[in-house]
């Protein structure tokens, strides 16, 4: 009798969970979220940000600076979410927000979710920087086989984003959520760890100095590094 089809054995003891690390960067610092030392300057960069920046979170936006510092006092502190501060290196002014969700050591599995960042952060380096030293971490350090990105399918911009950071479109959960009362259907995207020395090359090609002119212009976009053998 034939057995029926099994995926490829597997040698993985388990992924470590992230813990109170600070993840430096050139642009960015990434630091556990402290409402009582973040808050009053997430506030600033929230409320002088985009204002489609709550378009497709689930929170947001907020009437005053008690109502986003209750918010941030009700974040969860499950063990399968970890809130971080994104802080510029230069003066450590807070400046956004990420997470890592379904954080699953076992499996192996992690997501970057949460993300928002202020108008000092929107399409910069130090944004994809951000990203990066999430990402960087939960394969290089943590030992993930796979890092998550989903988003709302109507979202554009976070689906562009996941494309243009390297992350592989899966497919879409059809009637995934109720959101504000209204439909969500989620996009999924995905980088495995087989995959990462490349993006992650990509990554460092494009944020290193060399790839910008005198004037902040990048010399080769992230897909281009991507791309290179």
């Amino acid at each position: 009798m034939t057995s029926a089809p099994q995926g490829p054995p597997v040698d993985f003891s388990g992924a470590r969970p992230p813990g109170d690390e600070v993840l430096d960067g050139t642009h960015v610092r990434l630091e556990p979220l402290d409402p009582a030392r973040h808050g009053a300057g997430l506030w600033r960069a929230a409320a002088a940000g985009d204002p489609r920046l709550w378009d497709y979170l689930p929170y947001g936006p907020f009437a005053d600076e008690p109502a986003f510092a209750a918010w941030l006092a009700s974040l969860p502190t499950a063990a399968d979410e970890r809130f971080y501060a994104i802080l510029r290196a230069s003066d450590g002014v807070p400046a956004g927000m990420i997470a890592y969700a379904r954080i699953a050591p076992a499996q192996g599995r992690i997501e970057i979710a949460h993300v928002w960042f202020g108008s000092a952060l929107q399409r910069t380096p130090a944004a994809t920087e951000a990203v990066h030293l999430l990402a960087a971490h939960a394969f290089d350090e943590l030992g993930n086989r796979r890092l998550e990105w989903k988003c709302n399918a109507l979202n554009a911009r976070s689906r562009r984003a996941a494309e243009r950071f390297g992350f592989t479109y899966e497919g879409t959960f059809r009637q995934d959520m109720v959101v504000r009362g209204r439909n969500r259907d989620t996009a999924w995207f995905s980088i495995l760890d087989g995959e990462w020395p490349r993006i992650g090359a990509a990554f460092r090609a494009w944020l290193a100095p060399g790839n910008f002119d005198d004037d902040g212009v990048q010399r080769r976009t992230l897909e281009e590094c991507r791309a290179e053998p």
